[in-house]
């Protein structure tokens, strides 16, 4: 049987541990809503109100950048994803030829592997995350602004959305 090829994620030949800016988007297994909710109406702010899963996984992102040469320059926990804005200012220290994995690759791996080992621990039983996750590099100042309004305005989308399909 010859099942689908998995569409590649990464371009070829970019090194995701240069210097840069990147945008990625961390999906739920089956985009179960289990990370917060969106309360709120659609003419107001909506406010974002952590789950007991999603303070786990807030903890291990504002620590992301102590463990590796990176800065979180914005973020958003939405109910089943999560948005980051990731800025490498300078190239890791640990760096060598036989690195197989990227700064991106390997902070992305262990966030995704810590938060699920501390959310399994505080009760959750199934997968946490989708395999993989979504990035975009980000080109320029212009693109850098475009993707912060958009993660800034994730929720109130997010209410948007919702509220069309509830009612």
């Amino acid at each position: 049987m010859d099942l689908p090829k998995r569409k590649k994620n990464r371009l070829d030949d970019y090194d995701y541990s240069q210097n840069g800016a990147y945008f990625i988007t961390i999906c739920t297994k089956s985009r179960k809503k289990i990370l917060s909710d969106i309360v709120g109406a659609i003419h107001e702010s909506p406010e974002i109100k952590l789950t007991p899963y999603g303070r786990i996984l807030d903890n291990h992102i504002s620590n992301l950048n102590a463990r590796f040469d990176i800065n979180i320059d914005k973020y958003v926990i939405m109910p089943d994803h999560i948005h980051l804005i990731i800025v490498i200012t300078e190239r890791a220290i640990r760096e060598s030829p036989l690195r197989r994995r990227s700064l991106i690759s390997q902070a992305i791996g262990f966030l995704k592997m810590n938060a699920a080992r501390d959310i399994h621990n505080a009760g959750y039983n199934g997968d946490i995350w989708q395999r993989s996750y979504y990035d975009h590099i980000i080109r320029d100042k212009n693109d850098y602004n475009e993707i912060w309004e958009y993660i800034e305005n994730n929720p109130k989308k997010w209410i948007e959305t919702h509220k069309t399909q509830d009612a």
